[in-house]
């Protein structure tokens, strides 16, 4: 049977998740398949390449470019020790005073020797890099000298919007209900390393309190783009986020504005408070898209995957919770109440096809199905 298809968000008592932690070069996988990991477990390691800095030693020395061998201390591929000495010119009448030197601006290695230049290349120390499982689950793949994949049965919420990377801590419910705003009188020390949920609108003032109690992460429904723009001090733009070092995670379920994060995920989320949630902040609107997410997760065999056809969502069909992601109806929730087959001429003279959606408060209306996000559940 065929379905309508309109992109949606997932938010799922129960989803099978796996989540690909790959090293940035190759490197060392750090577990086996079968092995059970906590967020914190490191899975992967490598070492990045460090800076080069070029120093001019021609210049320093006073040599002509091709005469700076004969002058150097070091060869390609020897240590060298920031502030140490790397050439040296030959005293004047034996007068050590009177000798020019050059030496290194940072611990590594010599990378490369230019005649040409007169110029040294050199190459800082490696940098360490490891990834982390993110997750509380299993491992069920290894990927020779690149990373695993580690899966897990849990909860799952995907958000519109998202800043900061991938954190982790238990979750505590900071508002009576999904429809008041987190200010920050709600936030107190009790937060601290916890993912905080919050109903509607989180204030910059709260974010900023979120980071002084060391909270973990922050998820709620809307954002105001005022006070985003005033709390990270400049436009976000279009960029992919995830990549802030803000202090804490924040995650927006719903949208832009006042708007109350949809009961069925306020209930979700408020049914696993106190257990372990792992969230990710980050997002790409553009091509290739990358949701903000929450993951709890929960006790089960990450392997059985013959069980998970019975959670997947078959698509937009009547009855199916939506969300209107165009004006005039921009963040209403809804169900779908009829799909009918024929295209049909909007305002704007067009021809779409659309769906009928009931909201909350008992009204219907016809909607392009363009206009609607699927809420996967």
């Amino acid at each position: 049977m065929a379905y309508a298809y309109t992109p949606g968000l997932k938010v799922s008592e129960r989803l099978l998740v796996a989540k690909r932690r790959i090293l940035p070069l190759k490197g060392e996988v750090a577990v086996a398949v079968g092995d059970r990991v906590t967020p914190d477990t490191v899975v992967a390691r490598t070492f990045l390449p460090g800076d080069v800095e070029p120093v001019n030693v021609s210049n320093q020395l006073g040599v002509p470019p091709e005469d700076i061998e004969g002058c150097l201390l070091k060869k390609v591929g020897d240590p060298v020790a920031k502030d140490e000495v790397i050439g040296r010119t030959k005293p004047l009448f034996g007068l050590k005073f009177f000798a020019s030197e050059s030496r290194a601006t940072l611990d590594g290695t010599v990378e490369a020797i230019s005649t040409v230049t007169g110029q040294v290349l050199l190459r800082g120390r490696p940098i360490p890099v490891e990834v982390k499982a993110y997750l509380d689950g299993e491992v069920v793949e290894v990927i020779p000298d690149e990373g695993v994949v580690v899966s897990t049965w849990g909860a799952f919420v995907q958000g519109i919007f998202g800043i900061g990377g991938e954190t982790h801590g238990v979750i505590k419910i900071a508002v009576p209900d999904n429809t008041t705003m987190l200010d920050e009188h709600l936030i107190a020390d009790d937060c601290r390393g916890c993912i905080i949920v919050g109903g509607s609108r989180v204030t910059a003032s709260a974010i900023r309190k979120a980071v002084a109690v060391g909270a973990a992460g922050v998820v709620t429904g809307g954002f105001d783009d005022k006070d985003l723009r005033d709390f990270l001090g400049y436009d976000l733009g279009v960029a992919i986020t995830g990549s802030e070092e803000i202090g804490v995670t924040l995650v927006v379920t719903e949208g832009f504005g006042d708007i109350s994060m949809a009961e069925a995920t306020f209930a979700l989320l408020r049914s696993r408070e106190g257990r372990l949630a792992c969230i990710n902040g980050a997002t790409q609107i553009r091509a290739g898209v990358i949701r903000p997410e929450v993951v709890i997760p929960m006790a089960g065999d990450s392997k059985a995957k013959d069980t998970a056809a019975q959670y997947e969502q078959k698509g937009l069909e009547v009855g199916s919770p939506v969300r209107v992601i165009r004006h005039p109806y921009f963040g209403k929730l809804g169900a779908v109440s009829a799909l009918p087959s024929p295209l049909q001429v909007l305002e704007s003279e067009s021809k779409a096809r659309v769906l009928e959606v009931t909201f909350a408060d008992g009204k219907k209306a016809i909607v392009p199905r363009a206009n609607v996000e699927l809420i996967e559940s």
